[in-house]
């Protein structure tokens, strides 16, 4: 069965009862830790549309593998869509390491572009990303859901050959950005996407950013090149665009450190093209000093005199640029 007959099914049998929205700004463990606002820490909402058949057997384009359902969310085995694309993969990033430690290319992505519960590793320096799973361990990061437990059960050779791949892989344009004043009325599922209920309808979208799958069936199936939208303020472009390049006598220019076309610069970490919720997150983060070690305390100052809607118009313009 191809993708777009599956989710069509699957739309077609959802009950409006289950879409009573039981998370909408829930706050998270994190949201509450970090002081961000809890629209960029997704909770999955407790009503849930009933599952497809696991059985149902699946296609994504390009590829001439198939599927089934219930294989999709193997933790420890991902689908594996495009392998004439990953030859060489590590152990670590197809399978990962049971019983602690997930397959990288579960919530990463073959492509290391990632969803945005998750974050984009495509293109980080080895050291930053070592320096990353070694803060994680020691608790100068933390993430409460996966990456804090899997940085400590994950070995020296695990940590090494996951830096070196996804090191490699050449980023992608991921993020489309669209201003706007409303939004499809939406849930978040297990996985803790944002999805567009069955029935349709808008809603306001504020102050808040919003990420949907640009082609949802294909990213409910890990497919590996498919992005998102994000639905931003209008006029947060332009604002973002003044902080990030002139600082806007609210903090430094960004290019001070991740270069001129901010796509990072040695051990400094690409910032464009990325998901603007991680940035909120990350943003929070430094703000608050919940985020730790090398680097951090340089960024603290950086984002103490940022407001929330600075911090949400920084986010959309990065993620406005090509990575």
């Amino acid at each position: 069965m191809k993708t777009q007959g599956w989710w069509t099914a699957c739309k077609a049998s959802m009950s409006m009862a289950a879409w009573v929205c039981t998370a909408a700004l829930v706050m998270s463990a994190s949201a509450m830790a970090e002081g961000g606002p809890a629209w960029a820490y997704p909770v999955a909402d407790k009503e849930q549309p009933p599952a497809p058949d696991g059985n149902t057997k699946a296609r994504v384009p390009n590829s001439a593998l198939t599927y089934q359902l219930k294989e999709i969310d193997n933790l420890f085995e991902p689908p594996i869509w495009f392998p004439e694309h990953n030859v060489g993969m590590p152990r670590v990033v197809q399978y990962g390491a049971q019983p602690g430690v997930r397959a990288c290319a579960a919530c990463h992505l073959t492509s290391g572009q990632g969803h945005p519960e998750s974050g984009h590793i495509s293109g980080l320096s080895v050291n930053y990303f070592k320096r990353q799973i070694q803060d994680f361990r020691s608790g100068d990061r933390t993430d409460k859901v996966w990456m804090t437990a899997m940085a400590r059960a994950m070995t020296d050779k695990d940590i090494e050959e996951s830096a070196q791949w996804f090191a490699k892989i050449k980023p992608i344009p991921w993020v489309k950005v669209v201003e706007a004043d409303t939004i499809p009325k939406s849930y978040f599922n297990k996985s803790r996407k944002r999805l567009a209920v069955p029935g349709g309808g808008t809603e306001p979208l504020g102050e808040r950013i919003a990420e949907f799958p640009q082609e949802p069936e294909r990213v409910l199936l890990r497919d590996p090149y498919a992005g998102f939208v994000a639905y931003v303020p209008k006029g947060s472009l332009a604002k973002g665009k003044e902080l990030v390049t002139q600082g806007a006598g609210k903090t430094v220019m960004c290019i001070a450190c991740h270069g001129a076309d901010l796509k990072g610069v040695g051990d400094v970490p690409r910032i464009a093209g990325v998901s603007p919720l991680y940035t909120v997150r990350q943003m929070y983060a430094f703000k608050t000093g919940s985020r730790k070690g090398t680097y951090a305390a340089q960024m603290q100052p950086v984002t103490a005199n940022l407001q929330d809607a600075d911090i949400t118009a920084i986010a959309a313009y990065l993620a406005s640029l090509a990575p």
